[in-house]
């Protein structure tokens, strides 16, 4: 099992970390403006820094923009219907003391208090329930302090070097590899914005997982319109399916998933014809966080509460497990899906889960490992000798390249949230995890999110957006097993800077 013991002491305070070379990850200092310019030319991708600006949204009814006027009670009753459903409607029924007759009043109130003491029942059950929206996805997102950070989401594309932004104003930018032209994603219904998934084979359409429903964008690459017109999204919502905290296409683009910890339903979407069927097992409270294997196999499909289940697309049949100490935070799977790595929101571990294939075929058995395994230890430890690092704890976010080489991990606690931890990993004949060494990024910030950008060819390509609003994209320099079959011929190239000179061996061989 590998632990933080095995690490390199980390970069010092006033250094960044600008790539991987020779299984090293290369640090230089903060202020070296012409070799950080250097690894910014080299990769050619839009250099983005959004600044923290005050959350000046007020989401109000639109009824205080008007004189308010004497209503009938029949009016006052259909225009609180259609602004705030039925709880509204008895509300708004319940204060009516001299408008309507007085056991009409007892009798609302009376609902009113029975309806309240079920959802008191309910939400000490699943405390995560008496929640606000926007608390709710604070709470079950991988951002780390999702609500003032100055990038809420980010996401790249499957197979084109574009990627998105939501930002905390509820905008979501779409920058281009060499294009200077940014589209601005704007929706009234754009509000707490929690996950971005690109739709794979398609270079335009893009979901965003919203407050009250989902908001799927058809941006064309060749428009010149920085500011899309509402006529270009689709919107897709379902009763009781909000907030949306978590979304995922199907590998090869046909289906779309959505899941909310508010409801215990999965709903499967075919977007075209914006219906859905929903994917319901009860227990858990919810689904706080959906994700498909790169396989298309098996959905992964954690809720708030200590259960996290495990679907086989084939016939959408469904293996549960449960942990005893608490819900399940963080998942990624392994590129032929083979492996499932998670992490819990209270244990500084990560556990595995190996799925196999039925003998003679392609397809996947169901039932996998009986018991989750832990293959890294997570325990804070403390590193250094001149100078001491306290590093490690529980997981925030954690994601694996495609490649199955590298597996990236965020830490929650403050004092090692500044450190982003790099594994070298190799999934088959069995798992191996071994150390690499810490990414630091730009002095007094903490990381708030990690991705690997899906199309790299030169190795892992590892994203990180910093607490002020920085985002990073580091090189890690490798052979894949592929490219050593094919003679160790591997496109790209790098400079490891400190020396002022190239190393003879760029590529580390894992």
């Amino acid at each position: 099992m590998c632990s933080l013991l095995n690490f390199p002491t980390p970069p010092p305070d006033g250094t960044i970390t600008v790539c991987e070379a020779n299984s090293e990850l290369v640090n230089t200092d903060n202020n070296n403006e012409d070799i950080l310019n250097r690894y910014k030319d080299m990769m050619n991708i839009p250099d983005i820094t959004v600044e923290r600006s005050p959350n000046t949204l007020v989401h109000e009814s639109a009824k205080s923009a008007f004189i308010e006027h004497k209503q009938t009670v029949l009016k006052k009753i259909i225009a609180t219907w259609h602004e705030n459903g039925c709880m509204g409607v008895l509300e708004e029924i319940a204060n009516m003391k001299g408008e309507v007759s007085p056991w009409i009043c007892k009798t609302v109130c009376g609902i009113l208090m029975s309806i309240r003491w079920l959802n008191s029942l309910h939400g000490s059950i699943f405390p995560h329930l008496l929640l606000s929206s926007e608390d709710l996805v604070c709470e079950f997102s991988h951002t780390l302090d999702w609500q003032s950070s100055p990038v809420k989401v980010f996401a790249w594309h499957p197979h084109v070097m574009k990627f998105a932004a939501a930002l905390n104003d509820d905008s979501v930018k779409i920058y281009t590899v060499n294009n200077s032209l940014v589209p601005t994603l704007k929706h009234k219904l754009q509000k707490y914005v929690a996950d971005i998934a690109w739709r794979p084979f398609s270079s335009s359409e893009v979901a965003l997982a919203c407050q009250s429903c989902v908001l799927v964008w058809h941006v064309d690459p060749k428009s010149l319109a920085t500011r899309p017109s509402t006529a270009c999204v689709q919107v897709l919502s379902q009763t009781g399916h909000s907030p949306v905290t978590s979304l995922c296409w199907c590998p090869q683009g046909g289906a779309l998933i959505t899941a909310s910890p508010a409801d215990t339903a999965m709903m499967v979407w075919d977007v075209s014809m914006e219906r859905c069927e929903p994917l319901r097992r009860f227990g858990g409270g919810g689904v706080s966080f959906i994700n498909w294997s790169p396989d298309g196999s098996k959905v992964f499909a954690a809720t708030p509460s200590t259960v996290f289940r495990v679907w086989h697309t084939q016939k959408w049949e469904v293996e549960k497990w449960s942990n005893p100490c608490s819900r399940c935070q963080a998942a990624c799977w392994s590129p032929d899906g083979s492996t499932l790595l998670f992490a819990t929101y209270t244990e500084p571990k990560v556990y595995s889960l190996r799925f196999g294939h039925l003998t003679g075929t392609t397809e996947t058995s169901i039932g996998g490992s009986k018991a989750a395994v832990c293959v890294v230890d997570l325990t804070q430890v403390v590193l250094g000798s001149t100078e001491e690092y306290n590093v490690g704890g529980c997981v925030q976010s954690m994601v694996w390249d495609p490649l199955g080489q590298r597996l990236a991990v965020l830490f929650r606690e403050s004092n090692s949230s500044n450190l982003v931890a790099v594994f070298k990993t190799k999934v088959h004949p069995v798992l191996e995890i071994i150390s690499c060494g810490f990414v630091r990024g730009p002095s007094n910030t903490t990381a708030a999110s990690i991705c690997f950008q899906p199309t790299f060819d030169s190795g892992a390509l590892l994203t990180v957006v910093w607490s002020n609003g920085k985002v990073s994209h580091i090189p890690l320099y490798f052979l894949s097993p592929r490219a050593l079959e094919h003679g160790g011929l591997i496109s790209g190239s790098g400079v490891a800077p400190g020396n002022g000179h190239t190393p003879s061996l760029l590529f580390s061989q894992d």
